[in-house]
């Protein structure tokens, strides 16, 4: 499709939306208003306990561990069991009990996520799902895409500042567009409340880890229908190592206008700035993973960057609106968008090797005590505008219920992008006497330039109800996507449009006794935006496909769901390069997986959270290069268990402790045989006391400080992290 004809489509649509707005004389959004805790009269705060089993809504707070909503898997409200895909909601009180202070800690007991596929990384929450990239094309912030271009500015979240985190296994492209096979990741914004929230929360941890956060929300008027939300976060703190800082300022206001029981608008925006250095743990492999042919290991704390040189500041803006309104029984409209700005500045030392200092003597101690490192540097500007907008329908007809969901989604990403990257130019570091600083060559860049990325969906959704029984949902979706590269090296240009129609269908049966097993077939896709060299013609998006049959069962009156789903997942027509480095769009992955998981209430103010994955096939089908066939392109352990359990006295003690097991994997490609990458058990802990308007609690990740190897890729293996203990004390009003 041509920029015109899609620029008129994308005038259109919003002409309809903004007039359908206006003309019920009155701008209205979603306001979300969700059960939140009671804040304050009871000494005891009794609604701060996870035994509460409120939910008003699908987007909003949970008290407790278990939500029973979720928009992530259809974009409408719709209960967990009647979804035939697999969801998992980490609510905000699991959150706080198991200490997550990132995305990549919160999803840390969730199957099929793998959160250490580069293991140490204060840059980044990258994690995998299923085997497959979950960290590109980027997070979902309230159901519009955090888009990134697989370069090195990402949109980054702040926990304090979600209500959930959903997570959506297996291909979503008729609801969210270019998308990984693996699923997806959705977080929901704290919002506006009509119950008043009023909180000041203190931390202090290792790593020198000082924080001051705040959450305030209420009626701004005696009719309840302006309400404001107020979240910010003050951190000052240290990479592990104290050679380098780690400092955070975080600020959510919004507020929500409701001018009647149908319309909602709720205007929102955030600001984050995060000045940091650049810590991760890679190593080479032999000294790392396997002794050096002398023996020896790089010592495991070692800095292998430059805390003189390596720094990653980001500033990221947004700003943008929630809109609802319901005209009847049967129809409502909503509107959502958003505007947001990212610049990122980041350099660093990397890619560490041993220099042979002696060659003639492959023996020789002083061939593994120092190391050249690679310069690498990016400098980034991203601006991005993403809408989504829907009509529903609920239609009834005897035992039949319709929920027909039509929408018309659009992004529009812009990165202008500056990189360097150099093998030489570095002081070599001696492992045993680290000394920093010196002269560093910067080299010139090779990006230079702008790209600019446009996506167009129109998607068609049927919840179709059958008395209290049945549940069939199916959809489908047309996407056009257009890329335009510009290289200031050389003043080329590339513009590349594609398409594609992506469906979906699945069916649950609800059981009276709570049990829904269900059916479900899914796709994906992802634009390539490259030329074939040899047809100089565009590439063919890639494409995932997933079989998934599972089982759910929520007792009724329960607090419990309990989850087992097997699929088959593949992801096709991606890019391999040949013998001669040509590319060519013959490859194809190929997993199949169990997995189990439960959140549960075992006896009163007992909760446990359990999840296992066992995947016995993730490996590469076709490629163009026949070495690669048969080996994982994205190592995935057999097996992966995690369990968390807490337990919360009537004297208002609580303690807290959680394992997590990964197994053994040949890593990335599995260019690290014959050696494996082994197996490894982590222990995290909570202790806390509740009394009266306080809630305080110790967390520890890795409780016994375990050096492990998390992964390892060409190579290079990445150590997991280090021990983490932080102290929260929180004062509710």
């Amino acid at each position: 499709m041509r920029p015109l004809p899609r620029q008129r489509l994308l005038n259109a649509a919003l002409a309809t939306a903004f007039g359908t707005a206006f003309s019920l004389c009155s701008v209205s959004a979603l306001a979300q208003a969700t059960g939140q805790q009671q804040r304050a009269g009871d000494s005891t705060l009794p609604a701060i306990t996870v035994n509460a089993d409120t939910e008003e809504s699908a987007t909003g707070r949970v008290n407790g561990y278990l939500a029973k909503r979720s928009t992530a898997g259809s974009k409408t409200d719709t209960p967990i069991v009647e979804t035939p895909q697999s969801i998992s909601v980490i609510t905000a009180d699991r959150m706080d009990a198991i200490g997550a202070t990132t995305v990549k800690d919160a999803l840390g007991y969730t199957p099929g996520v793998s959160i250490a596929p580069f293991g140490a990384d204060s840059r980044y929450d990258w994690i995998s799902i299923r085997g497959f990239d979950g960290y590109a094309p980027g997070f979902y912030l309230d159901g519009l895409p955090l888009r990134n271009n697989g370069t090195w500015g990402v949109w980054k979240t702040e926990n304090y500042g979600s209500e959930r985190i959903e997570v959506l296994r297996g291909p979503t492209s008729v609801l969210y567009g270019m998308a990984s096979p693996g699923g997806v990741v959705n977080i929901a914004s704290k919002l506006p409340t009509a119950e008043p929230v009023r909180e000041i929360q203190l931390q202090y941890g290792n790593d020198a880890r000082r924080q001051v956060a705040g959450d305030f929300s209420g009626a701004l008027d005696a009719e309840g229908k302006v309400l404001y939300r107020i979240t910010g976060v003050v951190r000052d703190a240290q990479l592990p190592g104290g050679s380098s800082r780690d400092d955070r300022t975080y600020i959510a206001p919004s507020i929500t206008w409701k001018p009647s029981s149908d319309t909602t608008f709720t205007l929102l925006a955030q600001y984050q700035k995060n000045r940091a250095g650049a810590y991760s743990r890679i190593r080479p492999a032999a000294g790392s993973l396997t002794p050096t042919r002398i023996g020896t290991y790089i010592p495991s704390d070692l800095n292998v960057g430059d805390p003189n040189f390596d720094h990653f500041n980001q500033d990221q803006k947004m700003i943008g609106y929630q809109l609802e309104h319901r005209f009847n029984d049967t129809f409502t409209v909503r509107q959502k968008l958003r505007h947001g700005k990212l610049e990122v500045d980041y350099r660093a030392l990397q890619s560490p090797g041993f220099v042979p200092m002696d060659p003639a003597n492959a023996l020789s101690a002083e061939n593994y005590r120092y190391l050249n490192r690679g310069v690498f540097g990016s400098q980034e500007s991203t601006s991005s505008v993403t809408m989504d907008n829907q009509l529903q329908a609920d239609l009834r007809s005897g035992d039949w219920h319709h929920k027909v969901l039509v929408g018309l989604d659009y992004q529009r990403t812009r990165i202008d992008q500056y990189t360097y990257s150099s093998p030489f130019g570095t002081p070599l570091l001696d492992i045993y006497a680290p000394v920093y600083g010196g002269t560093i060559d910067i080299p010139q860049p090779y990006v230079n330039g702008v790209s600019r990325l446009a996506q167009t969906g129109i998607y068609l959704q049927d919840q179709i109800k059958w008395g209290d029984r049945w549940s069939l949902t199916i959809g489908g979706r047309y996407d056009t996507a257009q890329s335009t590269n510009y290289s200031r090296l050389d003043g080329s240009t590339q513009r590349i449009s594609e398409h594609k129609f992506t469906k979906r269908a699945g069916l649950v049966y609800l059981a009276p006794n709570g049990l829904a097993p269900y059916l479900s077939y899914s796709e994906s896709f992802a634009p390539i935006g490259a030329l074939d060299p040899a047809t100089r013609t565009p590439f063919k998006p890639e494409s995932g496909r997933q079989y998934e049959a599972g089982i759910r069962y929520q007792p009724p009156g329960g607090k419990s769901l309990y989850s087992a789903a097997i699929f088959d997942l593949r992801r096709k027509n991606y890019i391999t390069y040949d013998a001669t480095f040509m590319p060519k769009q013959t490859g194809e992955i190929s997993v199949r997986g169990l997995e189990l998981e439960a959140t549960t209430e075992l006896m009163p103010r007992l909760n446990l959270t359990a999840s296992y994955a066992y995947t016995p096939r993730a490996i590469v089908t076709a490629s163009s290069r026949a070495e690669e066939i048969g080996k994982q392109a994205m190592s995935v352990p057999r097996n992966r268990l995690s369990v968390w359990a807490d337990y919360r006295f009537s004297n208002g003690l609580k303690v807290g402790a959680g394992v997590r097991f990964n197994g053994s994997t040949r890593g990335d490609a599995e260019v690290v045989a014959p050696a494996k990458v082994p197996s490894y058990t982590l222990l995290d802990a909570m202790i806390g006391y509740d009394i009266d308007r306080w809630t305080l609690a110790l967390n520890l990740r890795n409780l016994t400080n375990k050096t492990y190897v998390a992964n390892c890729a060409y190579g290079y293996c990445y150590l997991g992290t280090q021990r983490t203990a932080v102290a929260t004390a929180t004062y509710r009003w």
